[in-house]
């Protein structure tokens, strides 16, 4: 009976150990690009859990975000602005 509870005891102690080093699902990896994403989706019609994610995601590729989204703040980082989709339609991937 001692030996079962030991070895349930360890093994639950396994599972919190493995559930901690589990990676967490967010838009953004670094404070950096959730922060700058949330202000370019938070403007006009790039709103929601969609922009965020692409924006994020973009970010974290090119290591920049433009602060607006017209005209000259567009070239503030070509990488961003550049990226498209996969597929026969080529379409602007990032928001």
């Amino acid at each position: 009976m001692k030996t079962r509870r030991a070895a349930l005891l360890m093994l639950l102690l396994l599972v919190v150990v493995a559930a901690a080093s589990w990676p967490q699902p967010c838009d953004a990896a670094s404070g950096f690009c959730a922060s700058k994403c949330a202000v370019r989706c938070g403007r006009g019609r790039g709103r929601g859990s969609d922009c965020l994610r692409s924006c994020g995601l973009c970010c974290e590729e090119c290591n920049c975000v433009p602060t607006g989204t017209g005209g000259s703040t567009r070239d503030e980082c070509p990488c961003y602005r550049d990226m498209l989709t996969a597929g026969p339609r080529k379409r602007p991937k990032c928001p």
